[in-house]
């Protein structure tokens, strides 16, 4: 007779069930532990600028509405800027959104060299904030317009020209790098009480792979005169 098989103890049911969840957690965890890294990994590659000539652009969605004129101040966009601590002095060009709702910036050709002011930021002189962008390079030409903006300081005093002839003048506040996956969208274009201006362009390391720049530099500044 074939005697009947062994029938495990209590103590080793409890044993195996215990390993089956100590493997089961530990399945789990690592799962989590490769999303977490693919997510970074992803993170860390994407850009907002994946083209061979790195621009400025934010990876946000802005509002394309202008800001409203302050009393007494008549709407005029800015028309040049001139930056004599890094040796800049360009004409402004406008420029609004693209369709996936980022800021447009001058495309290869006669203006790409030149600094660009978002339509939908406050006009020369009214309250809250300017935003003029810029190229910092090109593969084909090298150095552009903006090239050595992270290179300005507070206190720093530049001016920009509006349309209907006056000269603003600015100073700044503060420069600042962000990564392109982290741009502090209401700190560069929400509403303040006063005439502000933020400058804008590609900084940090660059990305190969994407070709692109990995951060933004942005400039602070107050209007002071």
């Amino acid at each position: 007779m074939t005697a009947p098989p062994t029938r495990p103890s209590a103590t080793g049911r409890s044993r195996s069930r215990s390993l089956l969840l100590v493997g089961i957690a530990l399945v789990a965890a690592v799962g989590v532990v490769l999303v977490v890294l693919g997510l970074a990994g992803t993170g860390g590659t994407r850009s907002a600028a994946p083209i061979a000539a790195p621009d400025a652009r934010p990876p946000v969605t802005v509002s394309a509405t202008p800001a409203p004129a302050a009393p007494g101040v008549p709407p005029s966009p800015p028309v040049s800027i001139d930056i004599p601590a890094i040796g800049v002095r360009s004409v402004v060009n406008a420029s609004g959104l693209n369709p996936d709702g980022t800021i447009a910036v001058p495309a290869p050709g006669p203006q790409y060299d030149q600094a660009s002011w978002y339509t939908g930021s406050a006009q020369a002189g009214q309250d809250g904030p300017s935003v003029i962008l810029g190229h910092i390079d090109s593969a084909k030409n090298g150095p552009s317009v903006f090239y050595r903006l992270s290179a300005l300081r507070p206190l720093d005093e530049f001016t920009v020209t509006a349309a209907d002839g006056r000269t603003l003048v600015y100073k700044v506040n503060s420069v600042q790098t962000y990564p392109k996956d982290a741009f502090p969208s209401e700190a560069v274009y929400g509403p303040t009480t006063r005439p502000e201006m933020r400058l804008i362009t590609c900084g940090g390391p660059f990305d190969d792979s994407a070709r692109s720049y990995r951060d933004n530099t942005v400039v602070f500044a107050n209007q002071i005169a």
